[in-house]
């Protein structure tokens, strides 16, 4: 899987976890960029995402999250390693 593909299917758990078809995921994006985002959605998301690509995340991978880039790298490195 390529970080294109990752895009995309983030996006599409976002869009779900959110009911919002107009979220559009970059890089950059983080938390404050998405309205209704707190602590409780964080949780549904990485659920979401665990189960969409079939990973697990520990507390410390999360903890270093800073934007959505690095979520796809996290995720890419996690997919690399299956």
């Amino acid at each position: 899987m390529n970080r294109e593909e990752v895009f995309t299917k983030l996006n599409e758990v976002f869009q779900d976890v959110f009911d919002d078809e107009t979220i559009c995921l970059t890089d950059e994006s983080k938390a404050s960029d998405i309205q209704d985002w707190d602590s409780l959605e964080f949780v549904n998301i990485i659920v979401a995402v665990m189960q969409t690509f079939n990973i697990k995340f520990s507390i410390e991978d999360l903890r270093k999250l800073k934007n959505i880039g690095q979520m796809v790298d996290l995720i890419l490195q996690r997919l690399s390693h299956d």
